[in-house]
């Protein structure tokens, strides 16, 4: 495909990306058979939608990788079900469809050729698995599935398979045609500097969006701005939202956060409130994420709150070794019960049955 008829990402979504966006990793709803649940499946996307998030992702890591698996195959049907609800929700504001893509080369370009077929407008493309892959490889990858779709980078903390990168790889990884976004979620403030620095030092900074996934550290991370010099001149750049899993749930108040948030970022001064609401945030993202035991149950500590909330049915995954870790329920208590301003039962609630109505 020549790079005059790529697709490219419409002015109005553009425009919204860069403004900030909340959008969620959509997770995978399952029977007590393991089975997709399509009527759950579908109320998540119509919550997601209803919330005022301005996007979803979906067949990413919060829908489970194994949706690829041979005799799985649903990787394909969850991102069609998703795009009928949202062209169904006749939404009044822009709305970012991000399909997941992820595996060597020809994986992620037949993934791509999916998305496109179905309407979607970028893709988040995983580094996972990648490990024995040069730095080189993996922006060749990049350049070829930014010929097929609008492409979100994605920084994947080493701890669920991802791996480091330079900053030199990052300034190249920016220059790449088509790439529109990165999404940081390395955990870790030398990684993420290094992406925005890089970023800062590329040509393409303006077009260039750039989005937090550093679930330990939300709202910091949204009200820093980066400055660095550049050949002499300042140039500063911000995340200005959020591609995660733990706006998965609890999304109403995820979007109030963020609009809150643009409100007060450019202040002289910000309130003292922040670094305790970042605390918050993190605290409860403990909980649903499971640091304590290497995030064996952030996505069932992801379904648990939205079981608890009528949105699943249960907090079953494709592989059933994974569960809640020892421990990792009481913690969603603790949090429900320290941080009730942050959880959007009572929207939920109101809306439901209308979500799950067929």
């Amino acid at each position: 495909m020549s790079e005059a008829r790529k697709p490219l990402l419409s002015v109005e979504l553009a425009k919204a990306l860069h403004e900030g966006l909340v959008i969620p990793a959509h997770p995978l709803a399952l029977d007590e058979n393991r089975k997709l649940d399509e009527r759950h499946q579908r109320a998540l996307t119509r919550y997601y939608a209803a919330s005022g998030a301005g996007g979803i992702a979906i067949g990413v890591h919060s829908t489970q990788f194994e949706i690829r698996d041979k005799g799985i195959d649903l990787y394909e049907p969850l991102l069609r079900m998703a795009a009928e609800e949202i062209a169904r929700a006749k939404l009044d504001r822009p709305f970012i469809k991000v399909a997941g893509l992820c595996g060597p080369t020809e994986q992620a370009l037949e993934e791509a050729e999916i998305a496109v077929e179905l309407g979607y407008d970028v893709g988040l493309l995983s580094m996972g698995g990648l490990t024995g892959w040069s730095e080189k490889e993996v922006l060749e990858r990049t350049a070829k599935v930014a010929e097929k779709i609008p492409v979100i980078g994605f920084y994947l903390q080493p701890s669920v398979g991802g791996k480091i990168f330079s900053f030199d790889f990052w300034r190249e990884f920016a220059e790449i045609p088509n790439v529109v976004a990165i999404k940081m979620a390395p955990f870790n403030r030398y990684q993420t500097i290094d992406v925005v620095r890089a970023v800062c030092y590329s040509s393409r900074r303006d077009e260039i969006a750039l989005y937090t996934g550093n679930d330990d550290n939300i709202v910091n991370d949204l009200l820093t701005t980066y400055r660095f010099m550049v050949d002499g001149s300042m140039v500063e750049k911000r995340m200005v939202g959020g591609l995660l899993g733990h706006w998965a749930v609890w999304t109403e108040k995820a979007v109030e956060l963020l609009e809150e948030i643009k409100r007060c970022r450019n202040d002289e001064v910000l309130s003292g409130k922040w670094l305790t609401r970042n605390i918050e945030v993190t605290d409860s993202n403990a909980a649903f994420f499971d640091p304590a035991h290497q995030f064996a149950g952030c996505i069932p500590g992801i379904h648990e709150v939205l079981r608890r909330q009528g949105l699943m049915k249960g907090i079953w995954c494709l592989n059933p070794h994974e569960t809640l870790s020892p421990g990792q329920y009481e913690e969603i208590d603790r949090v429900y019960k320290d941080y009730p301003h942050l959880h959007d039962d009572e929207f939920v609630s109101k809306h439901l049955q209308d979500w799950l109505k067929d």
